[in-house]
């Protein structure tokens, strides 16, 4: 097949979540013999030279990377409230560049497939009618909708929360208006698939988590991680993160610090507001910014904390920890997708005692951190083989096609 992927980014460094998603997708189009044609916004907020990218992937895939501009904007953000009936996280990937590129290939290549990584770029549907027959696949990283009231919900009252209520609301309206204009969709969980087809959603369904591909993932069974320390990766700019992060710096890692002194805690992630990182200045907390290679940073650390309370779909970041056999230590919904059992594959925790409890119970059972590391890292290959999922997820396009 002749696979069309349509990125809001460009999924290089594959540091985030978003983009390991979208790149080990790609990776798994191409293992299993299909010919892949990415055309990825470039965008001011993530953007990379494509003449930097070291990977296999890279030369093996045609890549077109078009430079946007999709910074928020306070006087667009309410203007596009007053007068627009799409919402602003939507209507700020819309750019004529992109579109235009978009029906150059249209008009030069005949595709099988064309899949559209998230519902950003749902807007350039109009355009790829037009221009295109392909079978048109929409792949739902997260439920936006149930993102944003999440993140209403734990806001205290005031302008932003009004606002993130109102965008949740448009969200789900434009989420629920997206289903007929789409041949398939692809949820990443099992809970998103009950949320699209309670919200009306008819067209063919196929639920196709995020993967990990086993020769990408090192084993990490050797002397030099640092034990006990924690860590967390993920990117700062996401408010999910922000919130999760300061949540757990202010009520559980003071009573760490104070029981374990000389304990570290390495905080990497990309596009930290300086506002926020002048908040992680705290005893004991090493912040590393933006790192080049997540598998570098993540490989001498010893236990994952994932405190997230609002959001959906799969982190990824908790996939490739637990393959590398990290212990990670996450509130259920920050593990949603990822059917662990608690104290076998992971440990889940929902306040600060509970957290101060698992990281402490770990720290005294240096047996059980590794038992417990080996078997994530098996749960992960036999789960989440990025390989198997595609194969799986290309047999369902080939039904489409018959």
């Amino acid at each position: 097949m002749k696979i069309l992927q349509l990125t809001n980014k460009l999924p290089f460094p594959p540091i985030d979540g978003g983009a390991l998603a979208t790149l080990n997708m790609t990776e798994g189009f191409l293992y299993h013999g299909h010919e892949v044609t990415m055309l990825a916004m470039n965008t001011s907020k993530h953007f990379y030279d494509p003449g930097q990218i070291e990977s296999k992937t890279r030369g093996n895939i045609t890549l077109i990377a078009i430079p946007v501009n999709t910074d928020v904007s306070l006087f667009a953000a309410i203007k596009n409230l007053l007068i627009s009936s799409v919402p602003y996280n939507i209507e700020r990937f819309r750019t004529n560049d992109y579109e235009q590129a978009l029906i150059n290939l249209l008009t030069n290549n005949k595709y099988d497939i064309i899949q559209l990584e998230g519902l950003s770029l749902i807007s350039y549907i109009p355009a790829i009618r037009k221009f295109s027959d392909s079978i048109l696949i929409l792949r739902a990283h997260n439920v936006e909708h149930r993102l944003w009231d999440s993140i209403s919900s734990g806001r205290k009252p005031g302008i932003k929360k009004f606002y993130f209520k109102i965008l949740s609301a448009r969200l789900k309206r434009f989420e629920s208006e997206c289903f007929d204009k789409i041949d398939a969709l692809i949820p990443i969980t099992e809970k998103d698939k009950t949320v699209f087809l309670k919200m009306g959603n008819k067209k063919p369904l196929f639920v196709t988590p995020a993967g990990i591909t086993p020769d990408d993932s090192q084993d990490t069974k050797n002397d030099s991680v640092i034990f006990p320390s924690l860590f967390f990766i993920g990117a700062l700019d996401w408010i999910p993160n922000q919130n999760g992060l300061l949540w757990f710096i202010e009520n559980v890692w003071p009573d760490i610090v104070i029981k374990y002194p000389e304990m570290k805690f390495f905080i990497a992630g990309r596009n930290a507001p300086v506002s926020f990182c002048k908040k992680l200045r705290k005893p004991g907390i090493v912040f590393e910014g933006e790192v080049k290679n997540a598998y570098e940073f993540t490989k001498n650390k010893a236990i994952m904390v994932v405190p997230l309370f609002s959001g959906s779909g799969i982190r990824v970041k908790i996939l490739q920890s637990m393959s590398q056999g990290k212990v990670v230590i996450s509130t259920p919904l920050g593990a949603e997708g990822i059917e662990t059992k608690h104290g076998k594959h992971i440990f889940y925790a929902r306040s600060p005692e509970e957290f101060t409890k698992n990281i402490d119970y770990i720290i005294r059972n240096k047996s059980l951190f590794k038992k417990v590391g080996e078997s994530a890292r098996t749960f992960v290959y036999e789960n989440f083989n990025n390989l198997a999922i595609t194969k799986d997820l290309l047999s369902f396009y080939n039904s489409l096609q018959a």
